[in-house]
């Protein structure tokens, strides 16, 4: 493109949603108390506690896109598609990064065979740490690869798959999708979702849960998974028109907590009702969460500090979280402790958590995004 465009620092920032950005702390929330449930289910999905929470993922890719759409559909005619990648590199790489030291710092104290973690008393320093250069980069590896066990694209930090799919949507935002019809992102969610609920109710667990791995099915989860709920969020911001509706952030936040917490759908008996369960909470369900979290306002000053507090670790501790889980399932594994005896780490992992995504917030990610920002706009 010749004609000179605007840099990230000329193009004005626009005011947040703030109970948007509440929810997304809420459901982080939800995902740190999934995964140390997760630890004391046996690896079954059937019995576990906070059993919905992996719909947190799903959850956030919708809230990325109808962001998406919000923030820059209006902007493209002064902004290139290399400033809109620097700016949303800007944005999300410097707590990949961080999210890859962490798991590096904690790794040696992570190895359990019971948890299918053995791997990690035989992996060398050297390779570990080569596994975390790849992980800053967020390219994938393969169960080759695997220094954990868990045949996980990155092994030192679980949650990077999601980033992954995350930047691939944005890739096709900026270079495809930004450019869609309503009609034709209209047909492009339309078959996502009969994509999404085939599988969901035809998968071998029910539910839609995976795509960690750069394997040919954890791959097709994985782009099931982004591709109807990034692309509905940016349908449901280009369709709807906001209205005002009450006490928004504490309806909404319950809707989600519900949603998560839900008990298994079916059994072992009927998988298919809990994968009809998944597709229709994905389909519909987070949907009108957002759109009543984008209607709604904040109006007290607690509140939105709240919010404010909330959105601004959510990020963060989704992307930190996940060492302190590692740990705590192989502390769990190796002792044999029950939920009871393990109750005292259990608190420490979910505060210690949040603790952390507020540390690496102040001390790494607003730092270095400001000094980003300065050097490359």
């Amino acid at each position: 493109m010749s004609t000179p465009t605007l840099s990230e620092q000329a193009l004005p920032t626009k005011p947040h949603y703030a109970i948007l950005d509440g929810l997304r702390g809420v459901a982080a929330l939800m995902v740190v108390a999934f995964h140390v449930m997760e630890t004391h289910a046996g690896g079954s999905h059937i019995d576990q506690i906070i059993n919905h929470g992996y719909l947190a993922v799903d959850f956030f890719f919708l809230l990325s896109g109808f962001v998406m759409g919000y923030a820059y559909d209006d902007r493209w005619g002064k902004m290139t598609v290399g400033n809109f990648f620097k700016r949303r590199l800007v944005r999300l790489q410097p707590m990949v990064v961080m999210g890859m030291v962490v798991g590096a710092i904690f790794f040696y104290w992570q190895g359990s065979a019971a948890a299918g973690m053995g791997k990690v008393d035989e992996t060398p320093v050297w390779q570990m740490l080569l596994i975390m250069l790849i992980g800053f980069t967020l390219i994938p590896v393969p169960p080759s690869m695997d220094i954990r066990g868990w045949n996980e694209m990155h092994p030192l930090n679980g949650p990077g798959w999601s980033l992954f799919f995350e930047y691939i949507a944005n890739i096709l935002y900026a270079l495809f999708v930004r450019k869609f019809s309503k009609l034709a992102l209209s047909i492009l969610v339309a078959l996502s979702a009969g994509v999404l609920i085939h599988y969901a109710v035809t998968s071998k667990n029910g539910d839609v849960i995976g795509g960690w791995s750069i394997t040919q099915e954890q791959l097709r989860i994985g782009f099931t998974r982004v591709m109807f709920p990034f692309f509905a969020g940016v349908l449901l911001f280009r369709t709807t028109k906001i209205t005002k509706i009450k006490n928004a952030f504490l309806w909404c936040s319950l809707l989600i907590i519900a949603v998560l917490a839900f008990p298994r759908v079916g059994g072992a008996d009927h998988l298919w009702a809990n994968g009809l369960y998944d597709s229709l909470s994905i389909i519909i369900i987070f949907p009108i969460i957002v759109y009543m979290g984008a209607s709604g306002e904040i109006t007290s000053a607690i509140g939105k500090k709240v919010c404010k507090f909330l959105g601004d670790i959510s990020y963060p501790i989704y992307i930190t979280h996940y060492a302190l889980i590692y740990t705590y399932t192989a502390y769990v594994i190796n002792n044999k402790a029950t939920f009871a005896d393990a109750l005292p780490y259990a608190l420490l992992t979910f505060f210690g958590s949040i603790a952390l995504a507020y540390a690496c917030l102040k001390l790494y990610d607003e730092p270095v995004r400001k000094w980003l920002r300065v050097k490359l706009g």
